[in-house]
Formats: C-alpha cells, sequence, structure tokens
C-alpha cells in the first residue's frame, strides 16, 4: 500500500542519516546515560541567549496582554520590525535596503520554502556546492525543482566555480550558496562569490525568467580567525538573502528568519509581494509575533561567539591527536572530516562503538567524509578523545 508520495518517499530516505544518528544517541543515552555518550550529530544551539533577552520578553510580555497584543500582523511581518531588520542588513550588505525589501519568515527555511513555491515551476533547477544542507532538495522539490548538487573542492571546499557553469541550463532558476557553510564550515572568498555572480550576470544578459543568486545566511555572525564574510547584495542585482535568528541568538525554538530581494533587481517588488504572498497561502500566515519583537529587539547582538570558538579548537586539537583529516574550519559551528576509510558509514559504524555520534557525508551530498557539530559542553568534546583514537587505530590495523 502506497501511504505517501514517490517524491515524499525519497526525502523521507535521503535524510534518514541524520533521523537515524538522532534516534541511536537517544538509545545510546537511555542504555549508557548521558555521560556516556558524546554526541555530536545534531546543530542545536546550546549556548544561551544574550542576557539582554530576558528584559526584551519581559517588555513584550507586558505589551501582549493588551488586545491584539498576540493577534495576526502583516504577512509580510510587523512594519517596525522590518524596518529595523533593514537598518541591519543595510550595513551587513553594504547596501542601503529599506523596510519593503524585507518579508520576516519562519525561519530561513521558511524564506527557502516561499521564495521557491514563488518562482518555481516543475522542472527547474537549482544548483548548489556540495556538500550541502541536506533539506535543500526536499524545499525545491516540493514544487517540482530539481536540486543539480556541483561537487565543491576538497580539503578546503571551496564552490567550483567552473563546475556550476557548466551545471547551468535554461531550466536553471536559482543558484544557493551558504556560506559560513554547513556542513564544511567554510567561508567563501569575495572572488569566489563574485565569480559566481558574474555568471547570474552572464546569464540574465540573454534571458527573461531570471536565473537568482540565494545567499542562505543563518551562520553569518560564526566568523572566526578575522575571516570577513563578504555582502553578497553588491554583487549582482539579481541576488537575495536570507537568514534566521536560530544560531545568531540561540533562538531556533522561535522559529524567526528573513527574506531580502535587492532593491536593484528588476521587478523587485512583484517578487517581494509573491514571496509575502506564499508566506501566506504556505500555511505560515506570519512570522511569530513574539519571535519578530525579540529578534528586533536583539538584532545588534550575538550569543557568546568565544565559547564557540573555544570549541572549535578543543575539537581541532582531539581529532588532530586522533589523526584524523580535516580542515579548519573558519566559520559555522561544524568540522567535515575525513573518513579514514573510502565509505564513511563503515567509520560512523566505528564511531558509534565508542559512543560517539557524527553524521556521514553522504548525507550531506558529499561521501568519503563525516560531519561533527561543536554545539556541545566542552566537557564532552573532551570526554571524546580517546573513542576517537580508539576507533582510528582500529582502522590502522
Amino acid at each position: 500500500m502506497q501511504t505517501v508520495t514517490p517524491q515524499i518517499a525519497k526525502s523521507m530516505a535521503s535524510s534518514s542519516w541524520i533521523r537515524k544518528m538522532f534516534e541511536k544517541g537517544l538509545e545510546l543515552k537511555r542504555q549508557f546515560g548521558e555521560d556516556a555518550v558524546c554526541d555530536f550529530s545534531l546543530g542545536n544551539p546550546d549556548v544561551p541567549p544574550p542576557a539582554s533577552a530576558k528584559g526584551a520578553l519581559e517588555a513584550i510580555a507586558a505589551a501582549a496582554v493588551k488586545p491584539l497584543g498576540l493577534g495576526y500582523c502583516p504577512n509580510a511581518g510587523i512594519p517596525a520590525v522590518r524596518e529595523t531588520m533593514a537598518k541591519m542588513l543595510s550595513k551587513q550588505q553594504e547596501t542601503p535596503v529599506s523596510g519593503k525589501d524585507v518579508v520576516m519568515t519562519v525561519g530561513a527555511a521558511g524564506a527557502l520554502v516561499s521564495f521557491f513555491r514563488a518562482v518555481v515551476e516543475p522542472g527547474d533547477e537549482v544548483i548548489t556546492p556540495a556538500p550541502y544542507f541536506v533539506e535543500y532538495g526536499a524545499y525545491c522539490g516540493h514544487f517540482g525543482g530539481v536540486l543539480k548538487p556541483v561537487p565543491s573542492l576538497p580539503p578546503s571546499f571551496r564552490p567550483d566555480i567552473a563546475g556550476i557553469e557548466k551545471a547551468i541550463t535554461p531550466r536553471t532558476r536559482a543558484i544557493i550558496v551558504n556560506s559560513p557553510n554547513n556542513p564544511t564550515g567554510c567561508i567563501y572568498s569575495l572572488e569566489d562569490l563574485k565569480a559566481i555572480a558574474a555568471l547570474v550576470d552572464k546569464v540574465n544578459a540573454t534571458r527573461e525568467r531570471p536565473l537568482f543568486l540565494l545567499s542562505d545566511e543563518p551562520y553569518r555572525a560564526f566568523a572566526f580567525d578575522g575571516v570577513k564574510v563578504p555582502a553578497v547584495l553588491p554583487l549582482t542585482k539579481f541576488a537575495c538573502v536570507l537568514g534566521s535568528f536560530s544560531k545568531t541568538l540561540s533562538l531556533a525554538g522561535e522559529r524567526i528568519g528573513y527574506f531580502l530581494a535587492n532593491p536593484a533587481m528588476p521587478d523587485q517588488a512583484s517578487l517581494v509581494a509573491a514571496v509575502t504572498l506564499t508566506n501566506r497561502t504556505l500555511g505560515f500566515v506570519n512570522a511569530p509575533v513574539i519571535g519578530q519583537r525579540l529578534a528586533a529587539a536583539l538584532v545588534d547582538e550575538t550569543v557568546d561567539l568565544e565559547i564557540y570558538d573555544r570549541r572549535r579548537k578543543l575539537m581541532a586539537k582531539v581529532l588532530s591527536e586522533a589523526g584524523i583529516e580535516f580542515e579548519m574550519p573558519k566559520g559555522a559551528f561544524y568540522f567535515f572530516a575525513k573518513s579514514p576509510v573510502s565509505d564513511d558509514a563503515v567509520f560512523v559504524d566505528a564511531l558509534l562503538k565508542e559512543r560517539i555520534l557524527v553524521v556521514p557525508g553522504k548525507g550531506f551530498g558529499f561521501a568519503g567524509y563525516v560531519r561533527l557539530c561543536c554545539s556541545v559542553d566542552e566537557k564532552i568534546i573532551a570526554r571524546s578523545a580517546e573513542g576517537f583514537k580508539r576507533a582510528m587505530k582500529g582502522f590502522a590495523a
């Protein structure tokens, strides 16, 4: 009996690795206790929100008990919040934008899904460098879009510009770049982003239906070693930026994000209006009101990034001492480490025996590697050291 559609069945299979590791982690913790398991599988930010969040929430609560304090708001978001976001994004993107260019969404995921509903027709293609965030295929696939991953260039995982150019066809509708990247931690250079933007402009010079450059930036604040995350809006008028406050402010459960369309884009107002419409008709209606007001109150703050930097350096030490190859991530809070054997699932299983949970690279469209998330306490990272060494010794033997 076919309970679900073939498309959803395929999506369920492709995302099963992350789900499998999550469920395996719960099983191991029940069996051996929380302190016996080192779980690096999920990117769930554990660092507390900024201390000022408490006062902001109290102010929001005081206003919430008034009539319509928590009622519906405009589908594109609370006007004052959109203006606040525009001021922040104008600085971040080195381009003047206004509130009417911004749509508040249910996380960055809601921004992507609403955008794809607005522009993707069945058979349209969406290019992204691989490895990539696993849900991209589902997000565009809901509307008949086809994800076309282009392998990046290890060990640094720079995007393959020539490969991206070769992958472009008349049906290509968007190129997604995710920098800082999940799962590699790579921050794309200005030169590489300029090259991708030049491809977009070259294609659009001969097109009626534009090719968009989407910059997915939920980890923008997580940049280390003095590396700067380049602004994308100045590079092409066909750029759109989307992001969230899930990681930056540890508000993952509030599901608050945004979509920004370059005001220089031809017919930009129609795109913003379309995303506003799809934001409503997909069932989101409007982004959570409490989340909008909280994000606006904390828009110039971040969580304590030094905590993540310490974890990054400690994880690098643990992996190096175990003999595991990796490129030091410049951003986000992940490591994409090379498996000692070609089948990364075999390495994952070996680590499971040491009660260490990681996700195979094949779950992100790039086999032969594993992803480790550093959004865990330093004690857990330190505790994993001997287990990594034992697993690697088994492969050496």
